[in-house]
């Protein structure tokens, strides 16, 4: 362990099992503009990226949309059944950076560990293409899989959103997009350290404005490129906390990383859901960093951390109707 993210580890009370994804982040070199920013993000995550399991069939393909041709990638378990749930999975990046691959091993362990299906969605990023396109994209993929349900081999009666980061937001404006339109029924939503507004007021933005991974200048960077506009910042499909109502949501799983700068957001969008009489489980990953997903393969703790979230969308993709 180097000195650097040894100094960190000790500032902030950094789980052991963060370090080697740290170690790889320190290794990343800086970057002056997006694209750098984008080939340094997919670095990245290559380097903490694993093989598929035996077994699993995954393809890709596209959605076809009036705008563009959305690239999706569908990953189908060994156990999964011939007409399986299915758990849409929107990736992180700051709404900036991330595809398909940058994010493949997160996608890959949602199948396998729940034995369902899993459509991992990518959407038109920022700057270039700012809020609305990423929600319009990922509601657009929700529609058409709940529409064309036989052609990916899933049940459109049993349809789940997770999302970390970035996804995380689109999860959460997805689910509320599709109760305030009459669109897919959803059994579960699990949103992953999200971001869901603004004005950076709440104490982890200042408790954790310095946090690894996730800074609270990070946090203002990505969202002063996703929503230029500043009408965008009341508009709840960009900033879920600006929604007046919380009520008629699916069940969801908030889950936080306890240093994150935007940790209390997602406390908060849980709170008030829960006052809503909505059906949440709250879960702060004590130790843990943004992007603890990535690390389920560095030790027990992270493992956990992954294996709730399996669990809650097991529960929801395979339970009564």
């Amino acid at each position: 362990m180097s000195d650097a993210v040894a100094r960190e580890v000790e500032r902030w009370g950094i789980h052991p099992d963060m370090i080697p994804m740290m170690e790889e982040l320190e290794g990343v070199p800086a970057s002056t503009g997006i694209e750098e920013e984008r080939a340094t993000w997919t670095a990245f995550c290559q380097a903490t990226n694993r093989p598929r399991p035996a077994g699993m069939v995954v393809r890709d393909s596209t959605i076809p949309t009036d705008v563009w041709d959305i690239p999706v990638r569908l990953y189908r378990p060994a156990a999964a059944l011939d007409v399986s749930p299915v758990t849409l999975y929107i990736h992180g990046g700051g709404f900036m950076v991330g595809d398909l691959d940058t994010n493949d091993t997160v996608a890959w362990g949602l199948a396998e560990e729940t034995g369902a299906v899993v459509l991992s969605t990518h959407y038109r990023l920022a700057p270039e293409n700012p809020f609305p396109a990423a929600h319009d994209d990922c509601y657009a993929v929700l529609c058409h899989l709940h529409d064309h349900a036989a052609d990916f081999g899933i049940d459109s009666t049993r349809i789940a959103v997770c999302g970390d980061s970035a996804g995380g937001n689109l999860a959460a404006t997805v689910a509320l997009a599709a109760r305030d339109r009459g669109g897919p029924v959803l059994c579960g939503q699990a949103v992953l350290y999200p971001g869901f507004r603004t004005d950076g007021t709440l104490p982890s933005f200042t408790t954790y404005g310095e946090a690894p991974l996730q800074s609270a200048t990070a946090t203002q960077k990505y969202r002063k490129n996703y929503m230029p506009d500043p009408a965008a910042h009341t508009n709840p499909y960009a900033c879920p906390l600006m929604t007046e109502h919380y009520g008629d949501l699916p069940p969801a799983l908030i889950h936080v990383a306890a240093i994150d700068a935007a940790r209390d957001e997602g406390k908060l969008y849980a709170e008030r859901m829960a006052e809503a009489g909505c059906d949440v489980t709250y879960r702060l990953a004590e130790g843990m960093i943004h992007s603890f997903m990535r690390a389920r393969f560095d030790g027990p703790a992270a493992e956990a951390e992954f294996r709730a979230v399996t669990d809650f969308l097991s529960c929801r993709l395979f339970g009564s109707a």
